[in-house]
């Protein structure tokens, strides 16, 4: 089917749904949906976005500037204390129970604005993954109408660019969570410490990364058309000293790149 029908249908079901409230991140597949909504549905669309410690402060004032830019009733709920227990023990099941309370929230932020149909940003693509927190959403009936219309994060792309969507190209992102091994509890310190890890990344100039964490050890991911950058002794020096400060004992570059989910690597589908 052509990328334009997609979007043809894409609009036909939001028409459909009436209004809407986008769980929304800023990121790629999120932005465009928000932008899609608005202008199909205009004032009946909300944004809501959820700031709790597994998000990067940076993502979260991007998405206020691109809703800002949208004109759209944007809600953004703070919660300081992210104490769902699965999560904190991070089993394979984390995403699940994150999503669960997540997505929760965002129901009850769209009720209160009499708004009964939450979407987000699920494309074709991201069928294609370990991602046990898509079960939470069919659980909570949210509705992923990416997704539904048959979009892959490729069309999502092409079409945010015809738009001229800042987000067109923007790298994946996802929760800082899935930087850390299976069985190894998350707490704000070592979230903060690979926040500031990748914040220095991209303060060096790098474009698609991840910073994984193994105990004491960083270990660094980025684009494969970006390794060259660390054949410097220059720079290999000072993101060693820059990542020991943070709180690392060892600074490793992966020699593969940036691979998206490759935590889940082991993990039975």
């Amino acid at each position: 089917m052509e990328v334009s029908k997609k979007l043809e249908i894409l609009k036909a079901r939001l028409l459909e749904l009436g209004s809407v409230a986008v769980a929304y991140s800023g990121g790629v597949d999120s932005n465009f949906l928000l932008k899609v909504a608005k202008d199909t549905l205009g004032d009946n669309v909300i944004a809501v976005t959820l700031h709790a410690m597994m998000h990067s402060d940076r993502e979260i004032e991007e998405a206020k500037n691109y809703a800002k830019q949208f004109n759209v009733k944007h809600v953004v709920v703070d919660i300081d204390n992210f104490d769902v227990e699965e999560f904190i023990n991070n089993n394979s099941e984390r995403c699940y129970h994150c999503k669960k309370y997540v997505f929760s929230t965002v129901k009850e932020v769209a009720s209160k604005y009499n708004i009964y149909h939450v979407v987000d940003g699920t494309n074709l693509d991201d069928l294609g993954d370990f991602r046990p927190g898509l079960k939470a959403l069919n659980e909570l009936n949210i509705i992923s109408p990416l997704k539904e219309c048959g979009l892959t994060k490729d069309e999502i792309r092409t079409l945010s660019k015809k738009m001229n969507l800042q987000t067109h190209n923007k790298p994946a992102f996802a929760c800082l969570a899935t930087r850390i091994p299976y069985g190894t509890k998350i707490t704000k310190e070592v979230l903060r410490k690979i926040e500031k890890s990748e914040e220095y990344l991209v303060e060096i100039g790098f474009n698609q990364f991840r910073v994984r964490i193994h105990e004491n050890i960083a270990r660094i991911e980025v684009g494969k058309d970006e390794i060259h950058k660390f054949f410097s002794e220059d720079l290999l020096n000072k993101t060693n000293n820059k990542l020991k400060q943070i709180g690392f004992e060892y600074v490793t570059l992966d020699m593969a790149g940036y691979e998206m989910g490759s935590m889940n690597k082991g993990i039975q589908k």
